[in-house]
């Protein structure tokens, strides 16, 4: 018998052959049993020439997944049959071989020593700090076969499954029984906070700041900008274009113009975002159509500089409430996702290709004047969203990290950091501590109320701190909240 040709065989062929929607039965899941089945075979005392057969049903016991994903199992054994003679397996040897991959087919029913240890190695995970991402890789696959369509009900089932399962050997039990039981609770734990985030929805405060917020930008629009022949960047800048070269109705143009960026943005970004960006772009429209906003001053310098602050004022209070009045970020994520180069590069070049267009169509001073609205605008926006950075650090510290970092990664995407620290040393408890993970992430501005209320979900007593971060690059950080 071949044992080390077959692995190498078998796992060239899991490598190379099976699809990528396989993220938990893949090679890497293979590996992990046949080492597992070792570390246990070892520890059980298995030797010889059942060790050898033991093995080499660990190397093929998921082989089937690359004909079928329905009955893996039957489709394993046939490989096996079909293979193993070539690397010198008798005929008995493979029946035997058939018999202990059988063995995993859930429910597990081992018949004997072999097929429990194979049962205990191919779900040795769920005795292991790995259990949360491995069963979320899981759970993806599953979904993508449809077989589970939400996290609820994942987790019932998982619940459910643990619960109810044993391992089968003494070694399996001694060293994984404990971590399975906490694993348990941490799905007992999560099973009321997997839901999606609330604050996504229209929330009353929400609605509040989007109806603000577009009645001042729409002031700003009619009572300085539009009057003037004043421009400002970004789509809002382009409706502004060509309602003055064009003569069309500036409501109209405004929600024509930052329709295909809410449709992307239904992609790109979530269909929350969409929503309420098409509720602000629409009210925008209803104002500049049916509010008779006066015009205030006709003074170059004021219509620059209040202008710009009115609709960035507007812009923030929007921004605020989860959502934008101006679909330009929309465009330079899309395109930034397809480029090298940065958002603000992108946004940049957009507000360089609409000034220049103001100045050629209406004269360099009423583009530099514009210029100056648009910076102005900008600031504003930062200063009413929140100080003057783009991205905020946070620093996560709780005795339920590993709910945290799941639904940071799998429910909110965001990259995380992990340190290994120690928590406690409490004053009159300072001889109390015990190890944790302190959890890091890079946040827009925008997120962070989201952040903090999907930790306090998970744990009301973590520990949440954030900073201001100036400058940023690579890793996975989100756009910049730009005007």
């Amino acid at each position: 018998m071949q044992v080390e040709k077959v692995r190498d065989y078998i796992f060239a062929k899991l490598e190379q052959e099976l699809p990528p929607q396989l993220t938990y039965h893949n090679a890497a899941h293979t590996r992990n049993v046949y080492n597992h089945t070792r570390q246990l075979a070892t520890a059980e005392k298995i030797n010889g020439e059942s060790r050898q057969l033991l093995l080499t049903a660990a190397i093929l016991h998921d082989a089937g997944f690359l004909r079928s994903y329905e009955d893996h199992e039957e489709n394993s054994c046939k490989i096996a049959m079909e293979l193993l003679p070539e690397f010198g397996y008798s005929p008995s040897q493979v029946q035997q071989v058939c018999s202990i991959i059988m063995a995993t087919k859930v429910p597990q029913e081992p018949k004997n020593k072999l097929d429990e240890i194979i049962c205990d190695a191919d779900l040795y995970y769920l005795g292991t700090n790995r259990y949360i991402n491995t069963a979320q890789k899981l759970y993806h696959e599953l979904q993508n076969k449809g077989i589970f369509h939400n996290k609820n009900e994942w987790n019932k089932k998982q619940i459910e499954f643990i619960r109810n399962h044993t391992f089968f050997t003494e070694t399996a039990r001694q060293k994984l029984d404990r971590k399975k039981e906490e694993n348990l609770q941490l799905l007992q734990t999560m099973k009321p906070v997997i839901k999606e985030l609330k604050h996504d929805g229209f929330k009353p405060g929400d609605i509040m700041l989007i109806i603000s917020g577009v009645v001042i930008a729409g002031f700003a629009l009619q009572g300085f900008l539009v009057p003037n022949n004043f421009f400002d960047g970004g789509l809002t800048g382009i409706s502004l274009l060509i309602h003055e070269i064009y003569h069309l109705n500036l409501a109209y143009v405004i929600v024509v113009v930052n329709l295909p960026l809410i449709i992307m943005s239904r992609y790109s970004i979530s269909m929350h975002f969409a929503l309420k960006t098409l509720l602000c772009i629409v009210l925008l429209g209803v104002c500049a159509f049916y509010i008779p906003y006066p015009v205030i001053t006709s003074d170059k310098l004021l219509v620059s500089i209040f202008g710009g602050f009115f609709l960035g004022v507007g812009i923030g209070l929007t921004m605020r409430a989860g959502c934008a009045v101006d679909g330009i970020e929309v465009l330079a994520l899309y395109t930034w996702r397809r480029t090298s180069f940065t958002i603000s590069e992108i946004i940049l070049a957009l507000n360089i290709v609409i000034f220049s267009v103001a100045a050629v169509e209406f004269g360099i001073p009423v583009a530099l004047y514009s210029i100056l609205t648009y910076f102005t605008a900008s600031r504003t926006v930062d200063y009413v969203v929140e100080g003057i950075e783009a991205y905020t650090g946070v620093t996560i510290i709780s005795a339920k990290s590993e709910i945290i970092k799941d639904r940071l990664v799998n429910e909110l995407g965001r990259g995380i950091t992990v340190y290994k620290g120690e928590r406690g040393f409490l004053p009159g408890k300072f001889e109390i501590h015990e190890e944790c993970d302190i959890i890091f992430t890079v946040i827009t501005r925008l997120e962070l109320r989201k952040l903090k209320n999907l930790v306090n979900e998970v744990d009301h007593r973590a520990f949440v701190f954030a900073s201001a971060i100036r400058e940023t690059s690579g890793g996975v950080i989100k756009r910049r909240h730009m005007h």
